[in-house]
Formats: structure tokens, C-alpha cells, sequence
């Protein structure tokens, strides 16, 4: 019985494949500039194919010194068991002399990044609105999900991968343990625009950060703008920061994305715009956990959308502020 028992756990959880250093060097042509993806908090991604066809995508971690104290292998094991259709686990990683490298299956539409910001996609659409409305709503389930388990602690595009079927699989999450920042891996998050007030403030990365920096992403997600734009040599501008007054107004459709030529695209996606905007509030005990976000973005009726925007949160605040100036005026008069 407990042979039984041991079978069927290994076919359930298998462990995760150990990869040589040999090997990924040759699935990588030696980790050549050619084979690329890009480049994340924790290190270099490169495509690569191995022995049996299949491709892969190899992160090669950043330096390994001084983090001895750390089992590599035992904390890959564990992360890679938090198991959810929209999460990109770990499919095996290597672990030589100084060099850690994690191995995953290959997503061949890229990064939710390369969609909204890539140059093979300047001045065309490759995601409609009605596949936005399914990569927020897949996102916010994995992310849901994880804070069983884990903070992601890193929420951004570029780690919201997309399948074949432009299904969101979200990486990266909790692999702040095995590499922490230093200060210019801080210095570099904090201005990224996807980091909460708190989070820069105290570098604790939590489970209301996280829905503070989803909440940017869905903002990206509808406008198609990055979350910090540069305007001129010397001024930048963040993404709340012109979204806000333009709801504010009840100008959604200033919000959206540009390339988006459909029918009703304001109306489909102005739930998304309202839902951000209510994750990303400067106090972090206001915004939703996400739970909720998935419940918000779930909910179809009409009259929760109205509900939604009937938030005291929408209000502009200078307009209140003149209205109680103007009773003011007229009481004296």
C-alpha cells in the first residue's frame, strides 16, 4: 500500500528535472545575444531547444555569491508545487558551481510587454478587448490563487506570459527569497511605476502591493501605455497620473488604447479602468484584496458596473471641494 502510495504521489507531483550546464549551454547556442528574450528583475531569459525538440525559455539567474545560505534546489522545489492553469512553473532548473538557471516551457506569443509595447506590433493591435478582459481576469485568478501560498512581490507585463491560445501564464512569483535585491535592484523597482507607495518606502514586498501593481497592469492593459512615460528629456509622467483626471471626468474613452478600432470598446473595458483604479489607492488597507478584484471583474450586471462607478473614489476631489466653496458663497450671500 505504501509503495501504491509513493506511485501515485510521483505521478501527481513529479520533481523537477536537473539540467546540466552542458546541456543548456547547447540548448542556448552558450547563452547567445541571438537567443534573448529579454531581461527581468532576476536575471537574462534565452530562448532554447533541447535534445528532444521541445523549446524552453532559460533564466539565467544573476550572480550567485554570498547566497549559499539558501538551498537553491529545495526552494525551486517548493515554489514549483504552488500549481495553477494561469501560472508558469519552474520545468527544471540547474544548479553548477556559481551559475543557477531556471528552465520553463516556452510560451511562443512572448510577454504581455511585447504585445502592448513591442516593435514587431507598432501601430497594430494584437489583443482585442475581448482577449484583455480574459488576460485580466485569468491574471487576477492566478495572482488570487498564489496569496494562498505566496506574495509574487514582482507584478508587471513582463511577467504575464502568453500561450498559443494567448492564455496568461504568470512567472516569477515568490523568487524574491532566493534573490534579494540590492540597492540598485531596488533603486530600479522603485521607479518601474509598478510598486506601491509602501512597498518603497519599507522594500516588504506583500499581498496589497501586489493588487497596487495589478492594478497598474490593467491600466496598461486598457490604454496600451506603459506604466512610466518619458514626455521630454527631463519629465516623466506615471500612468495614474493622467488616467485619474480623465475619470475623474467620465472620459473613458480617452483612457483607451488607440489601436483598439472595435465597436463599444469603452463600454467593454471601462470596468477594467474602474477596477484599477480602486487597487491602486496610496492607502493600501482601501484597495481589494484580490479576491475581490476576481469577483469585480467576474461580475457582468449592469448594476454592479454602476455601483462600481457610483464609488466615492471617483469623485473628483477639486470639484468637491469648489461645489462646498460655492454653497459656501451662496449661504454668505
Amino acid at each position: 500500500m505504501l509503495r501504491l502510495h509513493r506511485k501515485k504521489k510521483v505521478e501527481t507531483e513529479p520533481a523537477r528535472k536537473i539540467f546540466s550546464l552542458k546541456e543548456l549551454h547547447s540548448a542556448t547556442n552558450s547563452f547567445n545575444y541571438d537567443n534573448k528574450l529579454g531581461e527581468g528583475r532576476f536575471g537574462s531569459v534565452y530562448w532554447g531547444q533541447l535534445s528532444d525538440g521541445s523549446q524552453v525559455a532559460v533564466k539565467r539567474l544573476k550572480a550567485w555569491s554570498n547566497r549559499e545560505e539558501i538551498d537553491f534546489a529545495v526552494e525551486v522545489e517548493i515554489l514549483s508545487r504552488i500549481r495553477h492553469k494561469n501560472l508558469l512553473s519552474v520545468r527544471g532548473y540547474c544548479d553548477e558551481g556559481q551559475e543557477r538557471l531556471l528552465v520553463y516551457d516556452y510560451m511562443p506569443n512572448l510577454s504581455l510587454v511585447s504585445n502592448l509595447h513591442g516593435q514587431q506590433y507598432s501601430g497594430e493591435c494584437s489583443l482585442d478587448s475581448t482577449a484583455r478582459i480574459k488576460i485580466a481576469i485569468r491574471t487576477a485568478q492566478a495572482l488570487a490563487y498564489l496569496h494562498n501560498h505566496v506574495v509574487h512581490g514582482d507584478v508587471r507585463a513582463s511577467n504575464v506570459l502568453l500561450d498559443s491560445e494567448f492564455e496568461p501564464r504568470v512567472m516569477d512569483f515568490g523568487y524574491g527569497k532566493l534573490m534579494p535585491d540590492d540597492d540598485e535592484a531596488t533603486k530600479a523597482r522603485s521607479s518601474n511605476g509598478y510598486l506601491s507607495p509602501e512597498c518603497v518606502a519599507s522594500g516588504k514586498e506583500t499581498e496589497a502591493g501586489d493588487v497596487y501593481s495589478f492594478g497598474i497592469l490593467l491600466l496598461e492593459l486598457v490604454s496600451g501605455k506603459r506604466p512610466i512615460e518619458r514626455l521630454n528629456a527631463t519629465t516623466k509622467r506615471g500612468i495614474t497620473e493622467w488616467v485619474l483626471p480623465l475619470v475623474y471626468e467620465r472620459k473613458f474613452g480617452e483612457v483607451m488604447d488607440q489601436k483598439l478600432k472595435e465597436e463599444k470598446v469603452e463600454e467593454k473595458l471601462k470596468k477594467l479602468v474602474l477596477v484599477g483604479v480602486m487597487c491602486v489607492q496610496t492607502e493600501a488597507e482601501k484597495r481589494p484584496t484580490m479576491s475581490q478584484v476576481v469577483e469585480m471583474l467576474m461580475n457582468e450586471s449592469k448594476e454592479k458596473i454602476s455601483e462600481l462607478e457610483a464609488n466615492p473614489l471617483f469623485k473628483n476631489p477639486c470639484r468637491e471641494h469648489q461645489e462646498v466653496a460655492d454653497e459656501i458663497s451662496e449661504e454668505q450671500q
